[in-house]
């Protein structure tokens, strides 16, 4: 299943405004929307996934119609049956990694029951990304990999059609970034939904990028020259 994208979005006002007009086409099981700071990435990554409408245009995944301007579709996110994987990662640090699976369940605000959270659905994920023995610990008890499994958990626990990932190891230190793209590629290895990501970092086109698409200024347009030492690390993983 693809993105197929054709979009316009304004914000901002006055003289600080940024229009973004972006068009796309997904067609690999990994694809990564790359670019400078201020590109547009997030913005463009919000529109696919329901948390931000557009001002006009046309979104569909696998031939759904998300939205379209000219009929006045415009899907909730929650319908769209997309996983989500914020930047930061968002886990609530009030509530245990059992619970903040769960939350991803939830219909409501309210916090899931703390011991047997989810059920089955929540004790599959547990156990695929070797959680249980933390399954009632909170986030700051949490190693910086477990805390991305819990977070992957939450939003695979609906077995969503796509996943889209917010910049996942911008907030790590260099080494730390490294290990953790290694145990995502490992993790998303065993699970067969289509990957759409946003980077700023060239390194994560290495890892993830089986379709690269490049955004400055709010456009799609031609990507830069790859380095040739990036090239030659991707050239080593796709032996």
């Amino acid at each position: 299943m693809n993105f197929d994208a054709d979009f316009a979005k304004q914000v901002g006002t006055g003289r600080r405004r940024f229009q973004l007009r972006v068009r796309l086409r997904s067609q690999a099981r990994r694809t990564v929307i790359y670019g400078p700071s201020g590109a547009g990435k997030s913005l463009t990554l919000q529109a696919l996934a329901g948390l931000l409408s557009p001002d006009s245009g046309r979104i569909s995944f696998g031939g759904e119609v998300l939205y379209d301007s000219a009929t006045g579709i415009d899907m909730p996110a929650r319908d769209r049956r997309f996983g989500y994987l914020f930047q930061d990662y968002a886990l609530f640090p009030h509530l245990s990694v059992r619970q903040n699976i769960a939350f991803g369940l939830q219909r409501g605000l309210f916090s899931p029951r703390a011991r047997d959270a989810g059920g089955e659905a929540v004790d599959q994920w547990l156990r695929t990304f070797e959680l249980a023995d933390v399954a009632a610990q909170r986030p700051d008890e949490l190693s910086g990999g477990q805390r991305q499994r819990t977070a992957l958990a939450r939003a695979l626990v609906n077995n969503p059609r796509a996943l889209l990932l917010d910049e996942p190891f911008s907030a790590l230190d260099p080494e730390l970034r490294e290990r953790m793209r290694a145990e995502l590629d490992k993790l998303l290895n065993r699970i067969d939904i289509p990957v759409l990501m946003i980077t700023h970092d060239p390194q994560d086109l290495v890892w993830f990028g089986e379709q690269a698409i490049y955004l400055r200024d709010g456009l799609v347009v031609e990507p830069p020259p790859v380095p040739a030492q990036l090239s030659a690390a991707a050239s080593l993983r796709l032996v």
